[in-house]
């Protein structure tokens, strides 16, 4: 059955703030994913669900953007020209949001994001770099976010992570076709299929 894109980010946004609630109050200063600690890896994850409150306020007028796999493409390009230094400050700057309650604060954010995108009109949207998406186009995105880094999250802390069968399936269905747009179709398939191996550090995003 094809699930909303709303419904998946919603259910995406849930298991991501069940998780947050089982991380122990010791582990929150600890490694999380490269050069940030778990709180900054939460605080990255967690934009996610603030941008997609944000940007449903900030109207667009053509459609810059067509599809999630296409996002990802000028999001890569965006990343790089901005460095990863940018990205690494985002983390920590919405780290220090959540407060003294980190696991609370991701709880109030979840039920915002799901409060704004429940019944929301598949209108444009103004994203990153000022370009205009549909709505149900970016939703795919921050469902992706959110189950990759529930990863990363679960990685680094041994919790388990049981993402929505709804979710993985989107994300890895985004991420195939990622590859494709980016001109990585094939050796993901012969990788996927048992044929050859991706090499060390292949990404699509």
């Amino acid at each position: 059955m094809h699930e909303h894109p709303a419904e998946t980010f919603v259910s995406a946004a849930a298991s991501f703030a069940a998780l947050v609630r089982k991380i122990p109050a010791d582990s929150w200063a600890g490694p999380g994913l490269g050069e940030w600690d778990l709180r900054s890896l939460v605080g990255h994850t967690s934009r996610s669900l603030t941008t997609v409150t944000a940007y449903l306020e900030q109207p667009a007028e053509v459609e810059d953007v067509a599809s999630p796999q296409e996002y990802y493409a000028m999001a890569k390009a965006y990343a790089a020209r901005a460095g990863s230094e940018a990205i690494v400050r985002r983390g920590r700057d919405a780290a220090a949001e959540l407060g003294d309650d980190p696991a609370a604060a991701i709880d109030a954010l979840a039920a915002a994001a799901t409060a704004a995108v429940t019944g929301a009109e598949d209108r444009l949207i103004t994203v990153i770099g000022g370009l205009g998406m549909r709505l149900y186009t970016y939703l795919p995105t921050r469902t992706f976010e959110l189950a990759v880094h529930s990863l990363d999250i679960a990685a680094a802390t041994g919790l388990p992570c049981e993402l929505p069968e709804e979710v993985l399936t989107e994300a890895i269905v985004l991420a195939a076709r990622t590859a494709v747009h980016l001109g990585d179709g094939v050796p993901v398939l012969s990788a996927l299929t048992g044929r050859t191996t991706l090499p060390q550090g292949f990404s699509v995003v």
